[in-house]
């Protein structure tokens, strides 16, 4: 795969997530937060299954260390990271979340630090990733008073939901095995299902009885499933492969702006300058991450 390629793939990625933002937020009024992830997770992970069943010639685990490996990411990936963000979000705002779960590619930094010994984070990269961070802050604005009033509980859920999402990152990349990436995430995605619905089940509110099945929650849900997940995590994973953990995780920078801009057409939420400069910072982050790159690109012919 070609630097293109993989640029290219990484700003489809952004696209593909960012939207989801517009289409989870239409799902809401009528599917409950943690069912509508279990559900999301059922239709991509049948859809994935029978693709990786056509598409290759090892559409399951065949040992131990394949079985795991489905199951650090179906746990943390999937399960793990959408409930803890879901449950999370009943006690603080969407800005506090937003700026709380821009610490995903500083969590993937830090595992990988302790857990992968050609992951280091170097300073330039460090730099970089500040710079997302603050744009993150930028483009969702938290007032400091929504930021000091943000419930405790909220707080530690959003946070253990990014923790979750970027130890789930450099473990699958650590315990990567030879098994076909759509197969790897149809068991991932399957079995963060079977935990969503489990936890669904123990929470008030959240039974199928109470869905609402209008076109908007059917469409919204399509999208959510086979486009967001299905085709998005099949994106990550190879590019989990190709570029690690710590690179992959600079998605959360990205796709902010393609909720934006999609939530500004769809939605008909205003861009404001502080979302403006915060494009521009994240910009800005990322060409100081990637200077080594841009330079050599540059000086190509």
């Amino acid at each position: 795969m070609s630097r293109y390629q993989t640029s290219g793939l990484f700003v489809l990625l952004a696209a593909l997530w960012g939207s989801s933002f517009v289409a989870t937020r239409a799902a809401l009024p009528y599917v409950p937060p943690v069912l509508l992830a279990a559900l999301r997770f059922d239709i991509a992970g049948v859809l994935m299954l029978g693709y990786a069943i056509i598409s290759t010639d090892q559409w399951r685990p065949t040992s131990r260390a394949g079985w795991m490996e489905v199951a650090i990411g179906g746990v943390l990936f999937v399960a793990a990271h959408h409930a803890l963000l879901f449950i999370g979000q009943q006690y603080v705002t969407s800005a506090v979340a937003s700026v709380i779960i821009s610490l995903d590619p500083v969590l993937a930094a830090v595992f990988s630090g302790y857990l992968l010994a050609d992951e280091r984070v170097t300073w330039m990269e460090a730099v970089g990733i500040a710079f997302g961070m603050f744009g993150t802050m930028l483009i969702a604005n938290p007032s400091t008073r929504a930021l000091t009033d943000a419930d405790a509980r909220g707080v530690v859920f959003v946070f253990l939901a990014a923790a979750a999402f970027a130890l789930g990152a450099v473990l699958t990349k650590r315990y990567r095995t030879a098994i076909p990436v759509q197969s790897m995430q149809a068991w991932m995605m399957l079995v963060g299902a079977v935990v969503l619905h489990g936890t669904s089940v123990g929470l008030p509110g959240e039974s199928l009885v109470s869905v609402v099945w209008s076109p908007v929650a059917i469409a919204a849900l399509g999208y959510l499933s086979v486009i967001a997940a299905g085709v998005g995590y099949l994106i990550y994973f190879t590019l989990l492969d190709r570029i690690g953990p710590v690179q992959i995780n600079l998605i959360g920078y990205v796709a902010p702006i393609f909720a934006a801009v999609n939530g500004w057409l769809l939605l008909g939420e205003p861009i404001t300058m502080p979302i403006v400069l915060g494009f521009v910072v994240i910009t800005t982050g990322f060409a100081i991450t990637k200077y080594d790159q841009i330079s050599e690109e540059i000086k190509s012919p």
